[in-house]
């Protein structure tokens, strides 16, 4: 009996441990017993609770291909021109990616998520089109990422804004205006230091690099460098950004405009301006050469200071004109040519015997050229009394046909109004005339290479250039600026 029960003991001992070790077993464990090789074996049930383990997996986000957006300007390739990052670097919103340069501009192209670069689609210097993936960026998980078709780089510059370049680890700051520049005279951007905010580099720095290495020396130049907002401190996610306020639209100013009543006028040409019509258009037939010169009127401008009370008391205003019209009549002489004239066929010359020199004058019924007859035969007091009674006419509106016709030669005294050269046009039948600026003090050196005040006046000549050839109107100029520079020299050919 006593055997019998040890037994059932046993047995139902066995029977316990077993079913409390499937228990135990039904969860994942290591260096499970083997029974059926051992039998008898007792199995502790605190041992196999230490041999357990939990297992788990880790969800990494989705993979996102970063896009070159349109950057303007009709811009459709760009060229990368350096990589700010690698395969495996981790980045954060607007974190730089890269720079890329187009014809216009380099551009900063910066991350719009959270990540980890995968891949890298180009090669430095290889060609980017626009709308092509620049990287691959696997995302954090979290949140559900929003996939954007066209990635925004910033700053998106244009060639008016700002660009960065990395130069050997210096942040060289300049506009594509001053790259422009800088490449154009091979000149490297980190060897110039730069004065703008932030060490930025501005066209005067360039400017001044480069007269310091010919040795020129450059005026000023005003240059209005724009300068860029500071960057963020740090750039929120755009999940943790507030909601903006739409700024609200400001309305500008309504502005009355006046209403415009005036109507357009219609006029025949007639009188004088009708004559110039006609003799204009048949100057244009005129093949015309230009000559120019400089006169020193110094001892002039004494000699007329030294007359001028003398004329005044006799009741006549003395001004420059008698001397360069008297001076004009006196090169005449020596030059018959210019005082001649040409017929229509251009077959025969036909040379003045009187020096009938006119002078335009500005007069309320427009341009008026009257001339005084026989200069030759006249003093210079005799011509300053014609002028002064020409000009009484003309600004009557009284000058008759007699004063306005059979010239032979003319001058032109625009610098009473103001302009140093012109290019006077030749009235038919004359061959030449001249244009006489205002006269200036300017500085010039003399005999003793002294630097004195003079005062000079420029003269501007049309010939025909049918008869007449550089060479004759060069000496005629020669000769009339003597004249007018030696004023007393004169006396030796007056008549």
């Amino acid at each position: 009996m006593a055997a019998v029960t040890r037994g059932s003991f046993t047995f139902m001992r066995r029977l316990l441990l077993a079913h409390r070790y499937k228990r135990c077993c039904s969860r994942v464990q290591t260096g499970r017993p083997d029974y059926t090789r051992h039998p008898h074996t007792v199995f502790i049930p605190q041992l196999c609770s230490s041999r357990f383990f939990h297992t788990s997996y880790v969800t990494s986000g989705p993979i996102l291909p970063f896009k070159l957006s349109d950057i303007g300007e009709g811009i459709m390739e760009v060229t990368v021109k350096e990589w700010y990052v690698k395969e495996g670097d981790k980045v954060s919103q607007f974190d730089s990616i890269c720079e890329v340069q187009s014809d216009k501009a380099s551009v900063t192209i910066t991350s719009r998520y959270d990540g980890v670069i995968k891949k890298l689609y180009y090669e430095v210097d290889a060609t980017a089109l626009v709308g092509t993936p620049l990287v691959d960026i696997e995302t954090e998980p979290g949140p559900e990422v929003v996939h954007e078709e066209d990635v925004v780089e910033t700053p998106a510059m244009s060639n008016d804004e700002h660009t960065h370049q990395e130069i050997k680890g210096h942040k060289t700051q300049a506009t594509p205006a001053v790259r422009r520049l800088a490449m154009e005279n091979n000149i490297k951007l980190s060897e110039v230091v730069g004065t703008g905010r932030d060490g930025r580099i501005l066209k005067e720095d360039i400017l001044n690099f480069l007269a310091k290495q010919t040795g020129a020396i450059l005026p000023p130049t005003p240059f209005h460098e724009i300068q860029p907002p500071p960057p963020a401190a740090s750039a929120p996610s755009s999940a943790s950004m507030p909601k903006m306020k739409p700024t609200p639209s400001v309305q500008l100013p309504v502005v009355s405009r006046p209403v415009f009543t005036g109507k357009d006028s219609t006029e025949p040409l007639k009188g004088f301006h009708k004559a110039m019509v006609k003799t204009m258009t048949a100057a244009l037939k005129i093949p015309h050469f230009g000559y120019k010169d400089e006169v020193d009127l110094t001892r002039l401008v004494q000699l007329r200071k030294e007359l001028k009370g003398l004329s005044e008391a006799r009741g006549v205003k003395l001004s420059y004109m008698p001397f360069f019209i008297k001076a004009a009549s006196l090169g005449l002489l020596h030059f018959p040519i210019l005082n001649a004239s040409v017929d229509e066929a251009v077959q025969n010359i036909t040379y003045k015997a009187s020096h009938n020199i006119g002078l335009a004058m500005d007069t309320s019924q427009g341009l008026l050229v009257p001339n005084v007859k026989n200069v030759q035969l006249l003093s210079v007091f005799e011509i300053a009394v014609e002028l002064n009674r020409m000009q009484t006419l003309g600004a009557t509106g009284q000058l008759g046909t007699a004063d306005l016709t059979g010239g032979t030669f003319t001058l032109s005294n625009i610098g009473s109004i103001g302009g140093t050269y012109a290019k006077p046009v030749i009235l038919p039948p004359e061959v030449a005339i001249g244009a006489l600026g205002k006269i200036q003090v300017l500085p010039r050196f003399n005999s003793r290479d002294e630097v004195v005040k003079a005062h000079v006046m420029n003269v501007s000549w049309s010939a025909d250039h049918r008869i007449i050839d550089g060479a004759t109107m060069a000496r005629f100029s020669n000769l009339w600026r003597d004249y007018l520079e030696n004023p007393a020299s004169m006396v030796l050919d007056l008549k």
